[in-house]
């Protein structure tokens, strides 16, 4: 009884700030628009509205074949503009890397290249898998690797002084979106600027909304201790980003018929992992800025504009200078997008759900602690 009473009245004041919250959680519209209407609002622009390009593209290559012809055809495919190629000697190590998305095609040059090229009435056949869960980069890879193939043609058909060059086939597979259909790509993502505007903008107004009308002071002259301030103040908006999350679910489901091949549990797990990072992330802006305006612009700059520009949702990571595919580790958006790209279209594969999902969680407890630190119950 005497370790109980002490329990009961901590869970009982942790119960009454979050109330307290949640009272300001439904009596505050905006809380509502940006849980409900401004999810469906991103989800109609992307899913119909939007269309991307690429630049340069990482794919890897496998050359089975020893002959000068298929020596040439890899030259002129590392020597591309278009792609940043690396070498593999085995089908399942390249095929590793376009599923853990080290790479978004693997070009396979197979045994007997040379000499089907120049067999008569047959043709060599060069096969490409392709990454479509980005069907813009998977049409867009598709289509230099054509041109990529006939300069090659023309080049060998030129040496040997014939007008007509050897017939080359190349078979296609796209891995994951075989129809290469954008909005699958595009939802998966939005969701999580979806979230990262859910997690970060709301919580970082929360201390700062306190601040801004006096009541800061009585909040602190309360016996809650900096946990459960913390854990009541973001644990509503929490199961607020749950249920935005939801609707964002059943929207992509049922009216864009986006496939979600993992279990919905990881799903979940994941989108709770990333909520982490995202509520510290939003309350430690809070209880640095004392007006909301301040905090939420703030929200905006370090949370919605890197989840939008530097998460690999809009722009592909690869194509950016070297010091801003650097600055992208970074960024918790960007390993969020991966990992529900990954549910949604390939499955639970944990290989690479596992380690974006633990350095969301380390950031995630980065930003509580500091957090922690910097909320001190005094008004200064």
């Amino acid at each position: 009884m005497i370790l109980g009473a002490p329990l009961r009245a901590w869970w009982q004041q942790l119960g009454a700030i979050m109330l307290k919250e949640g009272k300001q959680v439904v009596r505050d519209p905006s809380s509502w628009i940006i849980a409900v209407i401004l999810p469906l609002t991103f989800l109609f622009l992307f899913g119909y509205g939007i269309s991307l390009d690429t630049t340069v593209v990482k794919v890897a290559l496998v050359r089975e074949d020893a002959s000068r012809d298929a020596e040439q055809l890899a030259g002129a495919l590392g020597h591309s503009r278009w792609f940043r190629v690396d070498w593999y000697t085995e089908r399942p190590r390249a095929e590793r890397a376009l599923r853990d998305a080290a790479v978004k095609a693997v070009v396979i040059i197979p045994a007997e290249f040379g000499r089907l090229l120049h067999a008569t009435g047959g043709g060599a056949q060069v096969q490409v898998l392709v990454d479509g869960s980005e069907p813009n980069t998977a049409n867009y890879v598709r289509g230099y690797l054509s041109a990529v193939w006939n300069e090659f043609l023309a080049a060998r058909a030129s040496e040997l002084g014939v007008s007509q060059a050897p017939v080359l086939d190349v078979a296609v597979r796209y891995w994951y979106n075989a129809n290469a259909i954008s909005r699958w790509f595009l939802i998966p993502g939005s969701m999580t600027v979806i979230m990262t505007l859910l997690g970060t903008l709301l919580t970082s107004l929360v201390i700062a909304r306190e601040y801004e009308r006096g009541t800061l002071e009585a909040l602190y002259a309360t016996p809650l201790t900096r946990g459960q301030i913390l854990l009541g103040k973001s644990l509503p908006y929490f199961l607020l980003a749950m249920i935005s999350m939801a609707v964002c679910v059943l929207t992509a489901r049922g009216l864009f018929q986006v496939p979600l091949r993992g279990s919905l549990l990881t799903l979940g797990l994941v989108s709770a992992t990333f909520l982490v990072p995202a509520l510290g992330q939003g309350l430690l802006i809070s209880v640095s800025m004392r007006s909301q305006m301040a905090a939420a612009q703030l929200g905006l700059m370090t949370g919605y504009l890197p989840a939008m520009m530097l998460s690999g949702f809009l722009f592909d990571i690869h194509s950016m200078p070297g010091w801003l595919q650097l600055l992208t580790y970074l960024i918790p958006a960007r390993y969020m997008n991966v990992s529900l790209q990954t549910v949604f279209l390939a499955g639970d594969i944990w290989a690479v759900l596992l380690p974006n999902m633990l350095f969301m969680l380390l950031v995630g407890t980065l930003f509580f602690a500091l957090t922690w630190r910097r909320l001190h119950k005094r008004i200064d």
